[in-house]
């Protein structure tokens, strides 16, 4: 390909996710090919015990990102980025964004970290027969209804993140499917907002109330394939002066959408698990759940099948810590080691671990994790005087404790759903090192690990597919990720052995039974 001239011309996709700590930007070509890429790093903080981005924050970041792409296929190809034929917008999924009329964010841009919502959860799931977990738009609106906000009476648009940033870029209210099933419950029949549902919470927590129902306020929902709209001239100019108008744009859609796509895992007994700050695994449906489960969501793929997911809050952020502590140390002594090398160096130590992690206890709770009960975290590792203390075991403790509530969600499905699945495919930061988080993940889930070497691109290619899909919706999107993303693309698998498995397990009972101690942390070291 004459990657120059693709640039030039405008027929290049450009994919935008907003992840918790990044904001990544990939232009691919017309065969989903990845050419130059831009980043933005950022951070969530707790104010007032609230987990927030700013909208300045965003707005700073997904111009820094775009700039930095924008650099990058200066760099590379010596030309400057001025067209772009399709756009996509994805963003970690969940949360709670209420606007009025003028655009003005009412309440704090409350992220899926938050876990506040826990009695507004357990009331809707019992209504609507459907779980529907703290993070989700629904439970967050529910409770300020609930608590009567004076906001509520200018209340316009409710959003999730993704969904506003494409509203900043197009003027559209609009959602992919995936998306909108962490706002509200879906009905796949109709891949669109659960009527029944709206009936049940307009009936008993609007009527009456307020001049405006679900629809009003919510974005419309498209599936992958529907034109969303295009970038206008405002949106334009929050990414770039020289940037030009008129691409079209794929629904926004969220993490767990653009995490299928990226791993090519939106067919039946397909799944993929997405580790990074946060990880969750998603399992593509044959058939719907006997019932409903507290601990799993019931979303959508980008082409609205169902998906089940178990969801944990946090993942790479303890080890993370750990990591800064060595380059500390590594630093100190006058050393110049590049960071994706220390962290490869680290992590792979884990390899050399005993299977049980030597008896070492971690629980990487830099916040609240639902599904073992905990409205806040404390990081903690845990030892008795026997145990081997060792960098493998501590690395591999570690790996396995970012899985652990996750794998707690997903004993459901394989234990009493008997949901069947031929392999897992693993993307994001966990899998950077890829034989240390695939050798992990296929231990703690009991399934065959696949990592792509795409993985590194993550959600920000996933979206950028999707934006690609637009010209190719004859196909069903199963299909063109065969024919057009993954032709062509290598992996690397792995299967536990029956010694990992077991290892593994031994550390799980020692987790479980250790809950109690992240309890009495909690308890007694005030934030």
């Amino acid at each position: 390909m004459d990657i120059e001239r693709l640039i030039a011309e405008g027929e290049c996709s450009l994919g935008i996710e907003l992840g918790s700590t990044r904001i990544k930007g990939i232009l691919i070509t017309p065969d989903t090919k990845p050419v130059a890429s831009g980043s933005f790093d950022w951070e969530n903080r707790n104010e007032g015990g609230v987990w927030i981005y700013t909208l300045d924050d965003i707005l700073t970041g997904i111009h820094d990102c775009y700039q930095s792409l924008k650099a990058d296929v200066k760099e590379k190809y010596g030309i400057k980025l001025t067209k772009l034929k399709n756009m996509g917008v994805s963003a970690m999924m969940h949360g709670y964004m209420a606007f009025d009329k003028s655009g003005n964010l009412l309440t704090p841009f409350r992220t899926w970290r938050n876990t506040m919502t826990a009695a507004e959860s357990e009331e809707l799931s019992e209504l609507f027969s459907y779980p529907i977990p703290q993070r989700w738009t629904i439970s967050h609106l529910l409770k300020d209804i609930k608590e009567e906000k004076e906001y509520l009476g200018n209340l316009d648009h409710v959003m999730t993140l993704a969904a506003y940033v494409h509203y900043l870029l197009t003027g559209e209210k609009k959602i992919g499917i995936g998306d909108a099933s962490g706002m509200f419950p879906i009905d796949f029949s109709t891949s669109d907002y659960s009527e029944k549902a709206i009936s049940l919470f307009e009936e008993k927590y609007l009527k009456g109330h307020y001049t405006w129902g679900i629809r009003d306020i919510f974005p419309e929902v498209l599936i992958a394939g529907d034109n969303a709209g295009y970038l206008t001239s405002e949106g334009a100019r929050l990414l770039d002066d020289e940037l030009e108008t008129g691409a079209a744009f794929c629904p926004p859609e969220g993490d767990a959408e653009t995490g299928m796509t990226a791993t090519d895992s939106v067919r039946e007994r397909t799944g993929n698990v997405s580790a990074g700050t946060s990880a969750f695994v998603m399992a593509i449906l044959e058939k719907p759940l006997s019932k409903v489960y507290p601990v799993l969501d019931i979303v959508a793929t980008p082409d609205g099948k169902p998906a089940a997911m178990a969801h944990s809050n946090n993942c790479t952020g303890s080890y993370d810590g750990w990591m800064r502590i060595f380059r500390e140390v590594v630093e100190r002594l006058g050393l110049d080691v590049p960071k994706g090398k220390l962290y490869d160096t680290v992590l792979l130590s884990s390899l050399e671990a005993d299977k049980d992690a030597g008896g070492m206890l971690s629980y990487g709770y830099i916040s609240g994790e639902h599904i073992t009960g905990f409205e806040e975290g404390r990081p903690l590792t845990a030892r008795t005087p026997e145990s081997r203390f060792s960098l493998p075991n501590l690395m591999l403790s570690e790996l396995y404790s970012a899985l652990s509530a996750m794998r707690i969600g997903l004993d459901i499905l394989f234990d009493e759903e008997s949901v069947q699945l031929d392999f897992i495919t693993g993307h994001g930061g966990f899998f950077k090192t890829k034989e240390s988080g695939a050798h992990a993940m296929a231990a703690a889930l009991r399934t065959p690990c696949r990592v792509m070497e795409t993985a590194g691109e993550g959600g920000a290619w996933g979206i950028a597919i999707l934006a690609s899909y637009l010209d190719h919706a004859n196909f069903s999107l199963p299909d063109y990720l065969d024919e057009y993303a993954f032709s062509d693309s290598s992996s690397y698998m792995y299967t536990a052995t029956d010694e990992e498995r077991k290892g593994y397990d031994k550390y799980l009972e020692r987790y479980k039974k250790g809950l109690a101690i992240e309890r009495a942390a909690i308890d007694n070291l005030e934030e």
